[in-house]
């Protein structure tokens, strides 16, 4: 493995030190995680600043402030100057909570304080193959009601529309939804994606479905898109109804959330709605490699399957499971297609 020097040349890494810097990689995600929850990033918009004058505004130790955005200055995300002034980087710039494309909210998720306990619990998951809420919240029936909380619900939603712009021009790109007529995003969060489809298609109207809270953040987004007219957002729960009269049922990176049971009550939810038409399913999901080697979408699909062992109870699926999985709610698998977002348009229909 190589590495850039101080000089900018390539060195290369004994395998004890890589090994070194894959067990204390969650020194640097822990900080990563506290200076986006202390608006750092945010503090620093306007140029360099003292350490000592961003500590004060956030009632913080000064000398420990600085050793933590050194830290993180060494990663790149701040850039220290003399005198000890710190700068954001153009990858520091993206954890600013009014930049183009941040990915505040989804740095607050991934490295927050919720998926972090799950973490800790990863023997227990091992062990027991039960997700971490199992046992950190037992009377809870899954792991959003586990850690429900109006503030981290709407940033979970604002985390999921961080990739959703680029997601929907890769799968406007690649699938012709203008055909449906209607599409109906399930769990469509706070209609990001959704949005960006119907941009793509002018002649196509949409449904973004989820829970009330997340369907009212959507209602409000679809206006301010200007889309009033030809989408609307509903509020209800995937296990009891969504709505009927959709062309096609799109759920993006919804059903790796599950285990296979509630999975297919999922899918058996919008079957129903489909009410023997031929309307089409579309699952937007990875697809776990057959084999995994040392590429990002082999890292990618196993770090995201992995975490939904500890954190929903859910999984990462490889084809044959996703196929099983279509047969065992009524449908029929037609398709894997892929996209330029490192993730699959899963279609299906009825059987």
């Amino acid at each position: 493995m190589a590495t850039p020097s101080a000089n900018g040349a390539a060195e290369l890494i004994p395998p004890q030190l890589q090994l070194y810097q894959m067990g204390v990689g969650h020194y640097l995600s822990r900080a990563l995680g506290l200076a986006t929850k202390l608006c750092i990033p945010d503090r620093l918009r306007n140029g360099a600043r003292h350490y000592s004058e961003v500590a004060a505004e956030l009632g913080a130790h000064p000398p420990s402030l600085n050793r933590v955005m050194r830290l993180l200055a060494s990663a790149g995300i701040f850039d220290e100057q003399a005198g000890g002034k710190f700068s954001l980087t153009p990858l520091g710039d993206l954890l600013r909570s009014d930049a183009p494309g941040s990915m505040r909210a989804a740095v607050l998720l991934f490295a927050g304080e919720a998926i972090q306990a799950s973490w800790a619990e990863l023997e227990y998951c091992v062990k027991t193959g039960q997700p971490a809420f199992r046992k950190l919240a037992p009377g809870a029936r899954n792991a959003f009601d586990a850690f429900r909380d109006p503030s981290a619900e709407a940033n979970f939603d604002e985390a999921m529309a961080a990739f959703s712009a680029q997601t929907a021009l890769a799968l406007v790109a690649t699938y012709d939804f203008s055909k449906f007529g209607k599409l109906a995003d399930i769990g469509g969060g706070n209609g990001a994606l959704l949005i960006g489809i119907l941009k793509g298609n002018p002649s196509l109207h949409g449904i973004v479905f989820d829970q009330p809270p997340s369907a009212e953040r959507a209602g409000r987004r679809i206006a301010e898109a200007g889309l009033r007219t030809r989408c609307e957002a509903v509020g209800g729960d995937f296990f009891r109804e969504v709505p009927r009269g959709a062309g096609a049922y799109l759920l993006k990176h919804i059903i790796h959330d599950w285990n296979d049971d509630d999975a297919i009550a999922i899918l058996k939810t919008c079957r129903r709605a489909m009410d023997g038409t031929d309307a089409k399913l579309l699952l937007v999901e990875g697809v776990y490699p057959e084999r995994i080697d040392q590429s990002l979408e082999s890292r990618g699909a196993a770090f995201n399957d992995v975490n939904m062992l500890v954190s929903t109870g859910g999984r990462q699926r490889s084809g044959a499971e996703f196929r099983a999985l279509y047969q065992s709610a009524g449908f029929r698998l037609t398709n894997i297609i892929p996209t330029a977002a490192r993730a699959c348009i899963i279609e299906g229909e009825q059987a």
